[in-house]
């Protein structure tokens, strides 16, 4: 036990698990759809705070979210794998600050998580996609009667990243991009690419178009980008399930999807651009009359541009974004990642370290952390504020 001793205005501002009675069920391993399940004693979970009875009563921020009232105990979530960099800084600097207490994480992709918080098989979800109706409204047996809530917690843009010999950059526009990966462009050196891309040397090279395996917030941000952006061209609705009709190579999690690519000379993929690196190139996308080079700032921009969910209640921060923002400057093929969590839980003292470790990852520490870890966008002042104001709704069944 502890004692505790960036544009135009937008919304956004600018720049159960099972109901533990006895045990916790915790992913065994980190990767892999069949991973074993782990039973951990719920006396590991175990926290008090001395004089207060929120563990993350005091205002947000650095000080409070590191160095404020102690928790222990384990933390378990599932879900988006494209946040690996940032999680594995999140869950050092949490621990670092909290000695004795642990979180476990299985990227899993982003619709693994979604369905571990609404069956109860983790404590918060990790999801490059919002709750949709549907998903809100099942999440209400586990999660109580005002079910689960999306808290964004990283801003991040999603590279369309190639392996081309001697080619590092590109200009490309939401129907090249379209007709890319439905299988309609078959070489780097068709004309369509290259009227984009004057002066650049073009190799005579197949393009392999490489897409998630597995039920992706990434693909599902990607798909809305396209759908949205190019609707004469992609004409499959936006979706975490890559379309069966398309050909192409496909890998598991953003890693699988990157590796795929870095091995094969020609190939290209849709992946978070924390993940890319080495001998793969990027494209620059075509935001009004400008080409927008992908960069964290250039995410955010378009985050400013999107509007709060409608229908969705106060301390539900899930984000409408705009694919066919026009903004100077904005990089539209973009992700924010939330964390999913629940309402109510079942006893206090799992809601108090669900509410420290979040208050953590949204803080100015936690966001300076996966920034220097990730390339992502710190959430914006505004953004931030109705980050923590959710987090702190959080409670206990009565």
């Amino acid at each position: 036990m502890v004692h505790s001793s960036r544009t135009p205005k937008s919304p956004f501002g600018p720049h159960q698990i099972n109901p533990w009675k006895g045990y916790i069920q915790v992913k065994a391993t980190r990767f892999g759809r069949n991973a074993a399940i782990a039973v951990i004693a719920a006396g590991a979970l175990a926290l008090t705070a001395c004089g207060s009875d929120n563990a993350t009563g005091t205002t947000g921020g650095t000080q409070s979210a590191a160095a404020g009232t102690k928790v222990t105990g384990t933390l378990t979530g599932i879900g988006a794998s494209s946040t690996g960099a940032a999680m594995d800084a999140w869950k050092a600097g949490f621990a670092s600050a909290n000695q004795g207490a642990t979180v476990q994480y299985s990227p899993d992709g982003s619709g693994a998580g979604r369905k571990a918080i609404i069956d109860g098989s983790a404590q918060f979800a990790g999801s490059d996609a919002y709750l949709k109706d549907e998903e809100l409204e099942s999440s209400k047996a586990k999660c109580g009667p005002d079910g689960a809530i999306n808290i964004p917690v990283y801003i991040s843009p999603i590279a369309v990243a190639f392996n081309i010999p001697d080619v590092k950059e590109l200009k490309l526009d939401a129907a090249t991009v379209a007709k890319i990966f439905r299988g309609e462009i078959a070489n780097w050196n068709d004309p369509a690419i290259a009227a984009l891309n004057a002066g650049v040397t073009l190799p005579d090279l197949k393009v392999t178009p490489v897409n998630r395996s597995d039920d992706s917030g990434t693909t599902t941000n990607f798909t809305d980008y396209l759908a949205a952006a190019a609707p004469e061209v992609w004409t499959d609705k936006a979706a975490g399930i890559w379309p069966a009709t398309l050909k192409g190579e496909n890998a598991k999690g953003t890693s699988g999807v990157v590796k795929t690519v870095t091995d094969t000379p020609g190939a290209v993929t849709y992946a978070d651009d924390s993940a890319v690196s080495g001998k793969l190139g990027t494209a620059s996308i075509k935001v009004g009359e400008e080409f927008v080079k992908i960069s964290a700032d250039a995410a955010a921009k378009a985050v400013e541009a999107g509007k709060a969910v409608d229908g969705r209640a106060a301390n539900d921060v899930a984000i409408k974004l705009d694919r066919k923002t026009t903004v100077s400057g904005a990089y539209p093929v973009v992700l924010v990642s939330y964390h999913v969590v629940c309402t109510t839980y079942e006893t206090k003292e799992v809601a108090d370290l669900v509410k420290a470790f979040e208050t953590y990852v949204v803080s100015d520490e936690g966001q300076k952390t996966a920034a220097d870890a990730a390339k992502s966008a710190p959430l914006s002042k505004t953004l931030q504020d109705k980050a923590k104001a959710a987090i702190e709704t959080i409670k206990a069944k009565a």
